[in-house]
């Protein structure tokens, strides 16, 4: 287990982005944390760090965003509007779990029968008495940075 402590959105931003330099194909990564925690900053480090130039937005009402611009295929999913899992069969998320790209699922612990046991679980918490941009980082499945 990996934490990781960030004093601003620029701090969490760049994690995330040391992490999509480092991602391999088949990566999966869950993310939960409250709305407003940096969930979307995270996310947008680390499609900056697989080299995504375009803008990454939450895919709060298409559930999933595709970007294939970077050097691995990037599939970002956000599940919270997510009825059941038959949903995430219609949109062919093993193909994206299974496939040859980097995957981010937001709220996963809505859908955790569907992730892979070598996921790594990201979890990011504020805790307003050490600041207002103070974030708490843990990976779950990762051993170091």
């Amino acid at each position: 287990m990996v934490v990781r402590e960030t004093y601003s959105p620029a701090e969490t931003f760049e994690l995330g982005k040391h992490l999509g330099e480092q991602a391999k194909p088949g990566w999966i990564f869950t993310l939960v944390g409250d709305l407003g925690v940096g969930k979307t900053v995270f996310t947008q480090g680390l499609a900056c760090g697989l080299g995504i130039d375009e803008p990454v937005n939450s895919p709060t009402f298409t559930i999933l965003q595709e970007y294939h611009t970077g050097r691995l295929p990037f599939y970002h999913f956000d599940v919270y509007r997510i009825a059941d899992i038959e949903e995430m069969e219609e949109i062919g998320y093993d193909d994206c779990f299974f496939g040859g790209g980097v995957c981010l699922v937001e709220w996963a612990d809505l859908i955790e029968e569907l992730i892979p046991e070598n996921a790594f679980h990201v979890t990011i918490e504020k805790d307003m008495e050490k600041g207002f941009d103070y974030r708490k980082i843990t990976i779950e499945g990762m051993d170091e940075l």
